[in-house]
């Protein structure tokens, strides 16, 4: 089975604000980077559309090993959050409705359809791709905003260089 590797990240110019995502897709040397903005939006939000926007993109079967420096997210799969919160009817331990159920619904889906390993990696560091998503979801931002647009997708084959 073959092996993809994804970086994710979500950035918010404010919170809630205008948000951008991004994503980068690497396998047997090939790639797609994906990005993309809402005008109004939160850095969670962004974080898991980053995540669902990389998995979509995948055509075939394969073992995933997802980097993403959003503890919320990896948490909320590592930790067993999420499960929890499906079981407690979309609530949280402390009974608050948890946030964001549209998203993890579909992140839900995706997960049941690849092997998907989640890890937490340092943000704003030395992990080279997860800068280059940081990067990528903050242009996603300015791009919406000169293109006077509420939201907009995006993706783009990308030359992998060694890794």
């Amino acid at each position: 089975m073959k092996e993809v590797y994804i970086w994710t990240d979500g950035a918010c110019s404010g919170n809630p604000g205008p948000g951008g995502y991004a994503g980068i897709i690497t396998c047997d040397g090939r790639g797609k980077n994906v990005f993309g903005a809402r005008e109004e939006t939160t850095n969670n939000r962004m974080e898991l559309l980053a995540v669902i926007k990389a998995l979509e993109l995948l055509k075939v079967q394969c073992k995933v090993v997802l980097h993403s420096d959003s503890a919320y997210v990896c948490n909320a799969i590592n930790n067993g959050w999420l499960e929890s919160w499906q079981l407690r009817g979309w609530k949280t331990a402390d009974k608050k409705t948890v946030l964001n159920q549209d998203l993890w619904e579909k992140l839900l889906d995706l997960l049941t359809k690849y092997e998907v390993h989640f890890v937490k990696v340092k943000g704003h560091s030395d992990n080279k791709l997860n800068n280059e998503c940081d990067e990528m979801a903050r242009n996603a931002i300015l791009t919406m905003q000169s293109r006077k647009v509420d939201a907009f997708d995006e993706v783009e084959v990308r030359k992998i260089e060694q890794i």
